[in-house]
C-alpha cells in the first residue's frame, strides 16, 4: 500500500527531526549548568555541608571581574594573571538558578543560529571577545566596587554576532535595519524593568557586548568584507 503523504524521493530519512546544536554553544551552556547546578546545591546545603553555603559568594568574589583591581593594573602598570584571569571566567558564575537559566536560553537560542553561520572557534571568539571588551568598558567607565558577573555580555555579544548576520545577508536576503530590531526590543524590555525594579550598571557591559560581537563578526564570518561592501554599494 503507497503512503497517503509520499516522501520526495531525495529526503534523508536518516536526518535528525532537530538540527544539532555547533559543538561550541554546547560546551559552553555545559559548562555554566555545571557550574549553577554545583552551586545551587550548595546554597541548598545538598553538598559541602553547612558551610557550602557561602560556596556561591566565594566564587563571585574569586572570578567576578572586579574594577578596583583593573584600577590596580592600570596605575602600577602591573599584569597579574589571576587578575586578568577573571575577564573571562566572570560570564560562568551567576547570582542565582534563574540568572543562569536565562542565560543559558538566550546562549542556546542565539548560538544556535550564529552557529549556523559561523564556525565552532568563531563563536566562542564572539562570546568571549564579547565578555573581555564588555568588562574592559565597564571598568573604564565605572569606579565602583560592584562586581561584574554572569553570562549577559558574552550572549549579549553573540546577538550582535546574529545582527551583523543578518545586515549583511550571510545568511539570506540582506534584512537593513531590520537586523536591528531583536537588540532594540532587549534594550527596551532592559530599560522597562530598570524604571520598575531600579536598573543596575551592568548594562555598559552588555552593550558594549553587543557592538563588540557585531564587529567581531565582521572579523571572523567569511566574506564579512565583502559583504560590507555590497550594503554600503546598496546606500
Amino acid at each position: 500500500m503507497k503512503p497517503v503523504f509520499p516522501l520526495p524521493e531525495d529526503q534523508d530519512h536518516n536526518a535528525p527531526p532537530v538540527n544539532p546544536l555547533p559543538v561550541s554553544v554546547v560546551l559552553l551552556a555545559l559548562a555554566i549548568f555545571g557550574i549553577e547546578i554545583v552551586l545551587t546545591a550548595a546554597d541548598a546545603a545538598l553538598v559541602g555541608g553547612p558551610a557550602a553555603t557561602g560556596w556561591r559568594l566565594a566564587a563571585i568574589e574569586r572570578f567576578g571581574f572586579y574594577q578596583p583591581l583593573m584600577g590596580w593594573m592600570i596605575e602600577t602598570g602591573t599584569l597579574r594573571a589571576d587578575y586578568m584571569l577573571r575577564f573571562i571566567t566572570f560570564p560562568f558564575i551567576h547570582a542565582t538558578f534563574t540568572h543562569a537559566l536565562f542565560v543559558l536560553v538566550f546562549l542556546l537560542a542565539m548560538g544556535k543560529l550564529v552557529g549556523e553561520v559561523l564556525t565552532d572557534w568563531a563563536v566562542l571568539a564572539i562570546f568571549f571577545g564579547a565578555s573581555l571588551l564588555g568588562a574592559l568598558v565597564y571598568g573604564l567607565v565605572w569606579e565602583t566596587r560592584v562586581m561584574l558577573y554572569g553570562g549577559y555580555p558574552g550572549v549579549y555579544g553573540l546577538v550582535g554576532a546574529f545582527t551583523f548576520i543578518l545586515w549583511a545577508g550571510l545568511a539570506g536576503h540582506a534584512r537593513g535595519l531590520q537586523a536591528f530590531t531583536l537588540i532594540a526590543l532587549l534594550m527596551g524590555i532592559q530599560l522597562v524593568f530598570g524604571l520598575l525594579f531600579g536598573g543596575g550598571i551592568s548594562w555598559v557591559a552588555e552593550m558594549t557586548g553587543f557592538v563588540a560581537g557585531f564587529a567581531i563578526a565582521f572579523l571572523v564570518s567569511p566574506g564579512g568584507w565583502q559583504a560590507v561592501l555590497r550594503r554600503v554599494r546598496q546606500r
